[in-house]
């Protein structure tokens, strides 16, 4: 997915693996490049369903979406430039009140853009639990393989130690152990695109509890174990272990 942190190598083996997770933070993150709200020109630019979606108007959604009659699923249906539909455009708003009109609507809550992103995986970016929450209680997907880099919500929620998103997904019955087309998990994500520091210990913490596998490795055959010990992650290592030691 998108770039979401800056990796702090420490030594010469950080340094090296950081080089690979450079190129490589194109998988899961936030919307520097693969996953991109609307810039203000667009919204700016935008009418209708989109436009009310934007803004957080609800009475015009129900408006528009009342006098389209039996061409409301269209309207609900309808994509920008960039393939946002107006939920992507509500979820990227943190419009709320939007997402339940046009789910009450018969809006699907799973399609994904152009980027091949959906709401979940925006939200789980963006660090909005409350519209996260608001879309799993509505019947949105935490299943779903998502950006060019067939990840999912969870491994983006895990790259940048979204801790509380990373439960929520869990609780929604977000795969754990899915490995994207770098060949990371979310486990593996949370230490080697991560900064070692509290918000990713407790991420990492999360994904252990729930029973992610410490088995999978990388591309390289390096366990999360390993990945950790070569960056220096001492809180990591220790966590790792002891989640071993009780299995």
């Amino acid at each position: 997915m998108a770039r979401r942190t800056t990796l702090r190598p420490a030594h010469p083996l950080r340094a090296l693996a950081g080089a690979v997770a450079v190129a490589a933070l194109l998988t899961a993150g936030p919307p520097a490049s693969a996953q991109v709200p609307p810039t203000a020109s667009e919204a700016q630019a935008y009418r209708g369903l989109h436009a009310a979606a934007f803004q957080g108007d609800t009475a015009a959604a129900k408006r528009l979406l009342a006098a389209a009659g039996d061409t409301a699923p269209a309207l609900l249906q309808a994509r920008d430039a960039r393939g946002r539909t107006p939920l992507h455009v509500a979820a990227f708003a943190r419009q709320r009140d939007v997402i339940r009109v046009l789910a009450q609507a018969g809006a699907s809550l799973d399609p994904l853009d152009n980027d091949r992103y959906d709401a979940v995986t925006i939200a789980a970016v963006a660090d909005d639990e409350d519209t996260l929450r608001l879309l799993l209680s509505l019947g949105a997907s935490a299943r779903q393989v998502t950006s060019r880099y067939d990840g999912t919500a969870l491994i983006a929620a895990a790259h940048l130690g979204h801790e509380g998103v990373v439960r929520q997904l869990i609780a929604a019955g977000a795969p754990l152990d899915h490995v994207n087309n770098l060949h990371w998990t979310a486990l593996i994500e949370s230490i080697v695109l991560g900064d070692g520091g509290p918000r990713h210990q407790a991420t990492l913490q999360a994904l252990l509890q729930a029973g992610a596998s410490q088995a999978l490795t990388d591309r390289q055959g390096n366990t999360p174990l390993q990945l950790a010990r070569q960056r220096g992650y001492t809180a990591m290592v220790q966590m790792l272990e002891q989640a071993a030691a009780r299995r």
